[in-house]
């Protein structure tokens, strides 16, 4: 507690009616090189309204040696039944496809700083932790790991 505020580590906005709307963690931010500010849990709840999306995570990938250079990208954690069902899609090139257009119609409604440039398919749930928060640096870790530079090659 510090004077009269409860420091969580909750960023929020208030609307001209007085309502506090939660857009997200400071420490999960993600700060563009145009000082812009990208809050990922925003990002996320619109993937995941996407029929057949389980799950999503959006961080910024470094696109090159200059450290600010960052782009937003999403892994997307989805069910195949659902996803083959409702696209009328087969194969994974095609499921990518249908994924892809509808990340591009999201995109459409953004502002273009915060427009997602890629994104990464898989069955497998995100690592969470027991109260089913996403841990976001041990995932980031995992896709580091698991995709190293080729998963670069899928960028929208």
């Amino acid at each position: 507690m510090s004077g009269n505020w409860f420091r969580t580590g909750d960023l929020a906005k208030i609307d001209e009616e007085g309502y506090i709307f939660i857009c997200g963690r400071k420490k999960s931010v993600i700060v563009l090189k145009n000082g812009k500010n990208i809050f990922p849990e925003e990002m996320e709840n619109l993937i995941n309204r996407i029929e057949g999306i389980e799950e999503s995570f959006v961080f910024g990938k470094q696109l090159s040696e200059d450290a600010e250079n960052i782009k937003i990208y999403a892994k997307i954690v989805y069910n195949e039944e659902i996803v083959k069902n409702v696209y009328k899609v087969q194969t994974k090139e095609e499921i990518y496809t249908a994924i892809n257009n509808e990340i591009k119609e999201i995109n459409q409604i953004m502002p273009t700083y915060k427009a997602i440039r890629g994104i990464l398919l898989s069955t497998t749930p995100l690592i969470k932790t027991t109260t089913n928060k996403i841990k976001r640096e041990m995932n980031l870790s995992q896709i580091m790991k698991e995709e190293g530079n080729k998963w670069n090659e899928k960028a929208i």
